[in-house]
């Protein structure tokens, strides 16, 4: 299943992938479908209506929650009636975003991409209306005969939240697991809260992870291996702003 700037892939007859591929930032949004409610994880970059392409998918009612509220995962949160994010960044999305439109404009711009037609560049707006709740360390979502719990993840971000889904060993990991370049060079992230959260999500029994970006290949196996270059970063007394761009296998960390 597609549509002209989204590609849906299923991963289970009850869980689907809605990705942007031909974006550089390559994010992923997931809908995971409970008997009696949909959970969407992250909502794109907001340059195509994203709802219908959910309404085709399911005509459960349906909670947006984010991982975490940078620009390239907020883009359609206003397109649904429940929003949810943490605390720590609900202002950002009611007024407060750290980065002003100019420089998400760039960055969403920064490669050729072949947008929608529909899609105008100066009409681009940072969505600003706010969210309908927040969500708390270890809060869970009962779907019906389907459970996933939000873990406070922070590092890459103040409210970063993975969600883990224990029955089926699956983590949605937004931007702290993924395969590329993880960074955590800008004020607003926090290295030493990553390598904690790094150390969290390591002793999950992960059996996949679902990341925000990139290549959805992934072995559990890189949870633990950014766990370790994380620390031994702070062994070597790097793991702070400003100590560069270091390379493992299959990503990389930016400080």
């Amino acid at each position: 299943m597609s549509s002209p700037w989204f590609q849906v892939q299923p991963l289970e007859p009850d869980t689907y992938v809605i990705s942007e591929w031909s974006h550089w930032e390559q994010t992923h949004c997931y809908l995971l479908l409970g008997r009696a409610q949909a959970l969407l994880i992250d909502t794109g970059l907001g340059v195509a209506p994203l709802r219908p392409v959910v309404e085709s998918l399911t005509g459960l009612p349906v909670t947006a929650v984010l991982t975490h509220a940078h620009w390239d995962h907020i883009g359609s949160l206003g397109e649904f009636d429940r929003r949810l994010a943490h605390p720590a960044e609900a202002p950002w999305l009611s007024g407060s975003f750290p980065l002003p439109l100019s420089a998400v404009k760039a960055s969403l711009l920064r490669e050729p991409c072949p947008f929608p037609p529909e899609f105008d560049p100066e009409r681009y707006a940072i969505y600003q209306e706010g969210v309908t709740g927040v969500i708390e360390d270890g809060q869970t979502f009962d779907l019906g005969g389907r459970t996933v719990t939000a873990l406070h993840t922070p590092g890459h971000s103040p409210g970063q939240l993975c969600y883990w889904e224990e029955a089926r060993g699956a983590l949605y990991s937004g931007d702290l697991l993924y395969r590329g370049r993880l960074d955590l060079f800008y004020p607003t992230t926090d290295p030493a809260a990553f390598l904690t959260s790094a150390r969290r999500v390591a002793a999950l029994p992960i059996q996949a992870i679902r990341p925000g970006h990139f290549s959805l290949d992934l072995p559990p196996e890189l949870a633990q291996d950014v766990l370790t270059a994380a620390q031994s970063l702070g062994e070597q007394g790097k793991l702070h702003h400003g100590a560069g761009l270091f390379l493992f296998h299959g990503f990389s960390i930016h400080l």
